[in-house]
């Protein structure tokens, strides 16, 4: 049988949140299906890592599909073209967007409905088009997964889908997270805070992941305790952080926050292992991957409460308010002062940690892939 795949976000350095996801999963899938054929349709040249094994045949669809006129074209023309030319008997597609112009069975993964929520967290063109197209989408695929139980329910409520049609398929988190050694931990320290504790956030720079608040809390921590304690933001500027670098340089603590840019793999687990604690205050996740990566590194978790990530951490984690600076503070002081606190919710963390794993999400998913195509199992 040939399994088409959607793979325009194994992008080469530039990798998160849905390119992870595909890279885990697909990976394993490959490996675990020789018997199957796997087109990669790809929307820019594609690096050799990710062709996982020789049942994979790398496709370039160009121009690359990155605004929404694009988008329509890509999924549209270009894709229905290659599923025709390869004779596929499904269709992935991981980044919530399918082809509407094809009688191909589709398997959609769609992480959440954060544009619906918070919606100025988009470009006007884009949300628009996610407006517009979602429920088409959901109608169209055969079936549908999602990353937690939570965006499920969400998209039960939202849209008019049978419930029977979405599954849950969580994340999973890599294993290269794990504790690290005092002396890894020593050397982050010296090259990232000048050997000084930190807490730390990984993820996009973007108004969804609530930084501002995250610097408003930190000042209210940094006031009431004068603590030598140096904030880590790990990750890229994406988009609309414009407020954010601006609030950064009137910041009265701006000499103890540190912005790192995007990190590979390697280093973003020695980071994260060597945290205090990781603080996540996003107003809205499907998952929260950054989360289920500090448990598994054995660091402690201040993250927002009535989301997914309440979900996923259950006990093991703090939780704020997070349109609340006061309250997130609050869990920052916590943490700080408290170590038998501190290690209690390490030891939790590892028990919830070790209910995810990325070959358990690619059962799950290659279950939902069945679901579209019978034929395949």
């Amino acid at each position: 049988m040939v399994i088409a795949v959607n793979t325009r976000f194994l992008l080469k350095d530039v990798m998160e949140g849905v390119g992870y996801f595909m890279h885990e999963n697909f990976r394993r899938l490959v490996n675990a299906h020789p018997e199957h054929q796997f087109i990669f349709i790809f929307d820019r040249p594609w690096d050799p890592r990710f062709i996982y094994g020789p049942n994979v045949t790398p496709v370039l669809a160009g121009p690359a599909a990155r605004h929404p006129l694009l988008w329509k074209f890509w999924f549209d023309v270009k894709v229905p073209a290659i599923l025709k030319k390869y004779k596929a008997d499904v269709f992935v597609s991981c980044d919530g967007f399918c082809s509407l112009r094809t009688s191909v069975p589709q398997c959609l993964v769609l992480h959440d409905l954060a544009f619906l929520h918070f919606p100025e967290g988009n470009k006007k063109s884009h949300l628009w088009f996610y407006k517009k197209y979602t429920p088409a989408f959901l109608a169209k695929a055969a079936s549908v997964a999602t990353v937690s139980s939570f965006s499920k329910n969400d998209i039960l409520k939202q849209y008019a889908v049978a419930e029977n049609k979405i599954n849950v398929v969580y994340s999973g988190v890599k294993e290269i997270f794990s504790p690290q050694s005092a002396e890894t931990g020593k050397a982050v320290r010296e090259q990232y805070t000048e050997g000084r504790e930190f807490f730390l956030y990984t993820g996009a720079v973007h108004p969804r992941k609530n930084l501002l608040t995250l610097l408003k809390a930190f000042s209210l921590f940094k006031k009431r305790l004068q603590s030598g304690m140096k904030l880590v933001i790990a990750g890229r500027l994406a988009w609309k952080y414009e407020s954010f670098v601006q609030s950064l340089k009137s910041y009265k603590y701006r000499n103890d926050v540190v912005l790192t840019g995007y990190l590979e793999e390697e280093e973003l687990a020695k980071i994260t292992g060597s945290a205090w604690a990781l603080v996540y205050p996003s107003l809205l996740e499907g998952f929260g991957v950054p989360v289920l990566e500090a448990m598994k590194s054995d660091v402690p978790v201040i993250t927002s409460e009535g989301s997914s990530m309440q979900e996923i951490a259950g006990d093991a984690a703090l939780y704020a308010n997070p349109s609340d600076p006061a309250s997130l503070a609050e869990q920052l002081m916590r943490i700080y002062k408290d170590e038998n606190l501190r290690r209690d919710l390490i030891s939790k963390g590892q028990i919830a940690a070790s209910h995810f794993s990325w070959d358990h999400t690619a059962d799950l998913l290659w279950k939902t892939i069945v679901q579209a195509c019978p034929e395949l199992d």
